[in-house]
C-alpha cells in the first residue's frame, strides 16, 4: 500500500506536469505572436525588409529548439489559414505559395536547424551564433529555391544571380545585425522571464 507521502509525492510531480505544459503552450502562443508582431514591421520590397528573421531568432533562443520551433510552426499555421500575421498585415495559403513563401516555410527549417545544432553541440553563445547563420543559410536557401521556381512558372527563367540580387543580397547585412540582437537579449529575456 503507497504512504500518503508518495501519493503527495506523485500528485505534485503530476501537477508540476501539467503546471509546464500550460507554460509551455503559453510561450508557444506568446512567441508566434511575437513572430507576427516582427512580420508587421516591413518595408516594401520584392522580398519585404521584415524583423521576422529576428523574431525566429529570439524565440528559439529564448525557448530552446522543440518550444521555439514549435511557435514558428504555429505561426506559420496561423497565416496559412488567413490571420493576418505576415508582412504587410497579410495572411492565408495563397501567401505562402507565392513567391516569396518559402522564405516563410523556410523559417521552420531554420528553426529545425538551430534545433539540431544546439542539441548536438549545446547552448553556448558560440554555438548559437553558428546555429543562427545556419538556420540563416537554410532559410536563404529554401526560400530562394523556392522563388525561383515559382516565378520561373508565371513569368518565365530567371538566373540565380538576379535572385540573389533580389531576395538575398540586400538582406544579408540586416540579418546579421538580427542575429547579433538576437545573442545579445534572448539569453537576458530568458534569464529575467525565468523561461527553462
Amino acid at each position: 500500500m503507497a504512504s500518503p507521502a508518495a501519493g503527495t509525492r506523485t500528485g505534485d510531480s503530476a501537477h508540476r506536469t501539467h503546471s509546464g505544459k500550460t507554460y509551455d503552450i503559453v510561450y508557444i502562443g506568446l512567441f508566434a505572436v511575437l513572430i507576427a508582431i516582427c512580420s508587421w514591421i516591413s518595408i516594401p520590397a520584392t522580398v519585404p525588409f521584415t524583423l521576422q528573421t529576428l523574431g525566429v531568432f529570439l524565440t528559439v533562443s529564448v525557448l530552446g529548439g522543440r518550444r521555439g520551433t514549435l511557435s514558428v510552426l504555429v505561426y506559420i499555421l496561423l497565416g496559412a489559414i488567413g490571420l493576418p500575421v505576415f508582412s504587410g498585415f497579410t495572411g492565408g495559403i495563397g501567401i505562402l505559395l507565392g513567391n516569396t513563401g518559402g522564405y516563410i516555410i523556410g523559417f521552420l527549417f531554420s528553426a529545425l536547424t538551430m534545433w539540431l545544432i544546439s542539441h548536438l553541440a549545446g547552448s553556448s553563445r558560440i554555438v548559437q551564433a553558428v546555429s543562427m547563420l545556419a538556420g540563416l543559410l537554410v532559410c536563404y536557401a529554401f526560400g530562394t529555391a523556392w522563388f525561383m521556381i515559382v516565378y520561373t512558372r508565371g513569368n518565365g527563367p530567371v538566373s540565380l544571380a538576379v535572385v540573389l540580387g533580389w531576395c538575398v543580397i540586400p538582406f544579408i547585412i540586416p540579418d546579421l545585425i538580427k542575429i547579433a540582437v538576437a545573442l545579445l537579449i534572448g539569453s537576458r529575456i530568458r534569464k529575467y522571464a525565468n523561461i527553462h
